[in-house]
């Protein structure tokens, strides 16, 4: 094939990949694009390399185009009420090699000789529509800011440092911030070696967080950035302290404050009735508008959980997380499932306890959950799937001394598990979803809507008091 462009000029092929914008590969390609063979979920990739840039896919530890060291990637787009594009997914990178990671550094790594510059292409994906027409809406350059690659840099590193301990296998992308450690592969059983361990890994490779890839997809778009506040303003500070050691450095002066004593401190006047009263008064301790997101805590997707403690140390309540849809946790796999996502994100939990009647500021602490407890989890959701799956959610249905008919369900409690239980989030017993099939003993094809939940005391013991 006869490029139409210079795969040793770098403007050369920015310039090309521009003539993109705006256009489906149908429309650009030659005909023979219509014979392509390509399959999977990667297939818009592979087909934009052979038949737009001229080149067969493979995975080459050197970038794709080696002699001017850029690497192309494609991802697809989804589009806001407001017009606005943001990632669909995250954004997959090169395989990790266990055993070759451990012998470089960062500056010599395959991460950055793969990655050090990225040619991105970004397509508005529609469900049901050929690969082949999906609109590329997005198409430029990217380099890392300085303050990114530090904070990268430490991501790469905390990945290396639990392959280097034997721990592949129990590798999470909430164990790092704008760079992760994602499964890879045809499915949850491809795994590899390691080599400080004997113990089978799942196959990974790094990618940049959802979060992350739409800090890319707004910086590439123009969009406004003034909606932003950071906490870490320059990478002189980032070469010194990572992300978790500013936010707790902030925080450490008002351990044992009240939320009135802190609010004074820092001379500021909240609404302590608001739902956005914790969220606002975290901004605050952070040095950040309230008006403002927090980046860093954006581009980590960084969930900050807020919980009252009581004087024993126990939490006022379990926590609680979004409701999952009936329909749509029977057609799921645990390594894909919304549930298990979620818990392999970054959490801060900001700790107050009541004391004297009054919230007292005790500690904030980041915290991803361990490999082992997720293994416990994954029962809950199995249970769960199976309940739903199989029609059996009610168990019995009781009359209670004022004639009203009371609902106990098959869902895993407290007692199943140490970890998480399953139990209503729902407004009234009208709050439902639909279920796949009819509970067996209602008759009924929607249920009240529930979700995970943690334990109180789990949240004492392994996060709060640890």
């Amino acid at each position: 094939m006869n490029l139409s462009y210079n795969p040793n000029n770098k403007n050369s092929v920015i310039e090309y990949a521009k003539k993109l914008k705006g256009k489906s590969l149908r429309e650009i390609c030659d005909l023979d694009i219509l014979e392509h063979s390509y399959s999977g979920k990667g297939n818009f990739g592979q087909v934009l390399e052979k038949y737009y840039f001229g080149y067969e896919p493979n995975s080459i530890a050197d970038a794709d185009f080696a002699e001017i060291g850029m690497e192309l990637k494609s991802s697809p787009l989804k589009q806001l009420k407001n017009r606005e594009y943001r990632a669909k997914e995250r954004l997959v990178l090169n395989i990790i090699n266990y055993f070759n990671v451990v012998k470089q550094d960062f500056e010599n790594s395959d991460f950055i000789k793969k990655n050090a510059s990225i040619l991105l292409i970004f397509y508005l994906y529609k469900a049901g529509y050929n690969i082949l027409d999906f609109k590329i809406k997005l198409v430029d350059e990217w380099n890392f800011s300085l303050t990114d690659l530090e904070i990268i840099k430490q991501d790469w590193e905390t990945i290396t440092k639990k392959i280097a301990e034997g721990k592949a296998h129990e590798l999470s992308e909430g164990d790092t911030f704008y760079l992760g450690a994602c499964t890879k592969g045809a499915n949850s059983f491809s795994v590899r070696k390691q080599p400080f361990s004997k113990i089978p890994a799942k196959q990974r490779a790094y990618s940049f967080k959802q979060g992350y890839v739409n800090h890319i997809i707004a910086t590439i778009a123009s969009e406004p950035t003034e909606i932003y506040g950071k906490l870490i303003p320059s990478a002189g500070i980032a070469k010194k302290k990572t992300i978790e050691e500013v936010v707790i450095s902030k925080f450490v002066p008002f351990y044992g404050k009240t939320e009135n004593e802190i609010l004074a401190i820092l001379n500021f006047d909240l609404n302590k009735k608001a739902k956005s009263f914790y969220a606002n008064l975290t901004k605050a301790i952070l040095g950040i508008s309230i008006d403002k997101e927090i980046e860093e805590f954006e581009k980590a997707e960084i969930i900050v959980k807020t919980v009252r403690l009581k004087e024993n140390d126990l939490p006022k309540e379990d926590i609680s997380f979004s409701n999952f849809k009936y329909e749509e946790l029977v057609n799921e796999e645990w390594d894909d499932s919304e549930f298990k996502d979620i818990l392999e994100h970054k959490f801060l939990f900001v700790f107050f306890q009541f004391e004297n009647e009054k919230l007292v500021l005790r500690k904030v602490k980041f915290w991803n959950m361990p490999y082992l407890d997720l293994l416990e989890v994954e029962k809950v959701w199995l249970r769960t799937q199976q309940i739903v799956a199989n029609g059996e959610i009610v168990k019995e249905i009781k009359i209670n001394k004022n004639g009203e008919h009371i609902r106990f369900t098959n869902f895993p409690n407290k007692k199943f598990n140490s970890i998480s239980h399953v139990r209503p989030h729902a407004k009234d017993s009208a709050d439902t979803y639909p279920l796949p099939q009819k509970d067996l003993i209602t008759n009924e094809l929607h249920y009240t809507k529930h979700c995970f939940w943690l334990n109180n005391n789990y949240v004492r013991d392994e996060i709060y008091l640890k």
